[in-house]
């Protein structure tokens, strides 16, 4: 019997081996179909000898060799339950950027109140979603909020490197968001593509994107009751 059990072991460690060893090509060969984003992991499924590929928060399958993606819904016909938004709540739950990975030496930063609590933000100006973040954001107290400017919309570049360029990038980026008041700045060197590049890294890929101390990531606009309790959660820095 302890032989068996002995052998029963050696050949479970052997499958997870060879799984290992399978998830990391696919891996690879997904490398190039994904240059410049980071493949946060990839997964051998119970189904159809798919793998599970997450990339930027985002989930899909992929076969063993990497020639087709695949995106959708996989459904359990016993429960009637998606094993996709199940997967997709897991990772959402459990997603972390460091905020010491960004550039926040080239946000516009506010300090409100003793600005203890730490907040990111990847924005961009012409998101609708954004602006009505801002107004939530402005009953937010004690915190000291990082808007990395995030133009990914048509149009939004000129709009973020005006603000940027504007002699006072807090009130710019205020009154434009809040009073839609136009920015006045001129052309200037602006960080706007080095935040681009890391938005890209850390799998950002939408606005608004709220990042908080401990790493945890919400992507939409969320009311300011619940970035409290995000904030008060997340402790500081």
């Amino acid at each position: 019997m302890r032989l068996k059990l002995v052998f029963t072991a050696l050949i479970l460690c052997l499958l997870a081996g060879s799984a290992a060893a399978d998830e990391e090509a696919v891996k690879k060969a997904l490398q190039t179909t994904f240059s410049g984003e980071k493949i946060e992991s990839v997964k051998k499924t119970p189904f159809l000898g798919l793998y599970e590929v997450v990339v930027g928060g985002e989930l899909f399958y992929t076969d063993e060799k990497a020639t087709y993606l695949f995106f959708g819904h996989v459904i359990d016909p016993q429960t009637k339950q998606s094993l996709t938004s199940e997967r997709l709540q897991q990772i959402k739950d459990t997603r972390r950027i460091s905020m010491d990975t960004l550039p926040l030496d080239q946000a516009i930063k506010a300090v409100r109140g003793n600005g203890k609590r730490k907040l990111v933000v990847f924005s961009d100006p012409n998101c609708p979603y954004c602006k009505r973040l801002e107004k939530e954001l402005a009953n937010v107290k004690d915190v000291t909020i990082y808007t990395l400017l995030y133009p990914v919309l048509n149009g939004s570049l000129p709009t973020a490197t005006a603000i940027w360029c504007s002699p006072n990038r807090l009130k710019a980026w205020d009154d434009f968001m809040l009073k839609g008041a136009a920015p006045t700045g001129k052309d200037c060197d602006t960080p706007i593509e080095t935040i681009l590049q890391a938005g890209r890294k850390n799998g950002i890929n939408g606005t608004p994107t709220l990042i908080f101390a401990d790493g945890s990531v919400i992507p939409g606009m969320i009311p300011s009751d619940t970035i409290e309790k995000k904030l008060n959660a997340a402790g500081t820095k």
